[in-house]
């Protein structure tokens, strides 16, 4: 057996990484250290399959402008009617706190996030985003150029690999300068080079017959067809898919696999020009600091605990019936924004017009866990690359951690949450909800461990988030309801529709623009 095939004996997959060579790997204690479920109540969420009949009690609650959901869709667009002058919009949301999937939480004192953590620069296309970036401070102009606030950009180093039992600068795996490998890098990166336009958001790209061939295969398929097969490559491009989609490169479109390079940063080869990752946002809680300060002007005005049964349009304003505990509620608005998932708004409204019928055909939502483990004191390290932000083992299906300490500025490292996603096959869906949390705990400790052999004595606390229906998933296809989804989006009507699912995919910029042209037409009273 060659000396990497040895090294790389240990790696699994889904359940764990194996024992590293060389290294006296504890299994994971059998007491578990303490936790719990956090984030999102399940329970909530499915009293809509058997929605109560009960009678509203009570007077009936009114609103200029009542926008149900409070992720960064409805946020958006609660802000967007706010600043158009509207001042009596309230918002209905699910969960105990506002964010979506872009919640914080806190361990031992110290923030850390739920789901979504960094938010890269945006390109011109997102020019709201890129707006209210200038309002916060964290985007200037000088000199004629856009300078980010350095202070809450991802601090250095920003990502390393776990490769042949060491950590390596970067995500993409090393390979020497006159290898296959690299030969693969750098067809891929011309290729990335030479793709159509691609935009965040994606509706202001044109639509090209290229668009629509990339769209009718998954990305493996294309992978395939231009000889890029190197394990390197594959396995890097499926990390990239997983990461932002929720699905690896079997399951996702050409086009999505090309557009999380080419909307953005492009592809680089190790050492060509302009290799460096480009700069994020990030904080310890993640995207939950953008969160604060979306809902600081609607403070009092954001509802939580509100399960939305059912959206009645009539002639003079819109009729929302709700569940707030076992108590039933009812309210109307002059004009009412759904930024719900698609499937939701496709079930609670109750005239579904045929374009929203159509935008839900085919949609499928990737299920995530998201752990937050927190340790008493930095992990020992490891050969090569100090600790970094973002932290990931080359051949896992799990998609690492990143470290909420890691942008603070203290001299000395100290106590730290580390937050550990993973996207589950939709098949596992129901594994997600059913396993217990200590079984839940048992698989990242095993998954971690072969890393750090000192975490299991670390940990002093392991909260687990779970998604069922984190986000949607670019397969192929996307084009085919593409026109519907075009035609829910904004609207000058009673009823409007803002969520990142109009754009087929899930990253903040779609959801803020979504949200932000929900309010772009003035309300209408009731």
């Amino acid at each position: 057996m060659k000396r990497r095939e040895w090294l790389q004996a240990g790696l699994g997959s889904l359940t764990g990484l194996g024992a590293l060579p060389g290294c006296s790997v504890e299994a994971p204690p059998a007491t578990l250290p303490p936790g719990a479920w956090v984030g999102t109540a399940h329970e909530r969420g499915h009293r809509l399959r058997t929605p109560t009949a009960a009678a509203p009690t009570g007077t009936p609650r009114k609103a200029a402008v009542l926008v149900l959901g409070a992720g960064i869709a409805g946020l958006a667009a609660a802000r967007g009617f706010l600043r158009a002058g509207v001042d009596d919009v309230q918002v209905l949301e699910l969960e105990d706190s506002p964010g979506g999937n872009s919640r914080g939480h806190r361990m031992g004192g110290l923030a850390c996030p739920l789901g979504a953590h960094y938010l890269p620069l945006p390109g011109a296309a997102a020019h709201e985003v890129s707006e209210w970036l200038h309002e916060l401070g964290l985007l200037r102009q000088h000199l004629g150029r856009t300078v980010a606030d350095e202070r809450h950009l991802c601090h250095s180093p920003q990502e390393r690999l776990f490769f042949e039992g060491s950590w390596h600068e970067g995500l993409l795996p090393p390979a020497e300068p006159q290898s296959a490998t690299m030969a693969q890098y750098r067809r891929f990166a011309a290729r990335v080079a030479a793709a159509p336009r691609f935009t965040i958001p994606m509706h202001r790209s044109a639509w090209t017959a290229e668009h629509a061939t990339l769209d009718g295969q998954t990305f493996a398929t294309w992978l395939d067809g231009h000889g890029l097969d190197d394990p390197r490559l594959r396995w890097y491009l499926d990390y990239c898919c997983r990461d932002d989609y929720g699905a690896g490169i079997n399951t996702v479109s050409a086009w999505a696999g090309l557009h999380y390079f080419a909307s953005r940063h492009g592809f680089h080869a190790p050492g060509s020009e302009g290799g460096e990752r480009d700069a994020v946002f990030t904080w310890p809680e993640g995207n939950a600091w953008l969160v604060q300060h979306l809902t600081a002007a609607l403070e009092g005005r954001i509802h939580g605990k509100r399960v939305v049964t059912q959206v009645s349009e009539q002639r003079h304003g819109v009729q929302v019936q709700v569940l707030h505990g076992d108590t039933a509620e009812s309210w109307t608005a002059g004009t009412v924004v759904l930024a719900l998932p698609l499937w939701i708004s496709r079930r609670v409204l109750q005239a579904p017009p045929p374009a929203l019928l159509q935008a839900t055909q085919g949609l499928v939502q990737a299920p995530w866990l998201v752990a937050n483990l927190q340790l008493d004191r930095p992990l020992l390290p490891r050969p090569g690359l100090p600790a970094a932000w973002d932290s990931v083992a080359y051949g896992s299906r799990w998609l690492g951690y990143v470290d909420a300490m890691h942008q603070s500025l203290h001299a000395q490292p100290g106590a730290t949450v580390l937050t550990a996603y993973t996207p589950l096959p939709v098949a596992e869906r129901p594994t997600l909800l059913d396993l217990p949390r200590d079984e839940w705990a048992r698989r990242v400790l095993a998954e971690y461990t072969p890393l750090h052999p000192d975490l299991p004595q670390r940990v002093q606390r392991l909260d687990l988030m779970r998604y069922g229906h984190a986000m949607a998933v670019p397969v192929p296809g996307l084009a085919h309801t593409a026109a519907a989804r075009r035609a829910l989006r904004g609207g000058h009507g009673r009823v409007r529709f803002a969520h990142a699912d109009l754009a087929g995919y899930s990253v903040f910029e779609e959801a803020f623009v979504a949200g932000s042209d929900a309010a772009r037409a003035p309300c209408r009273c009731a």
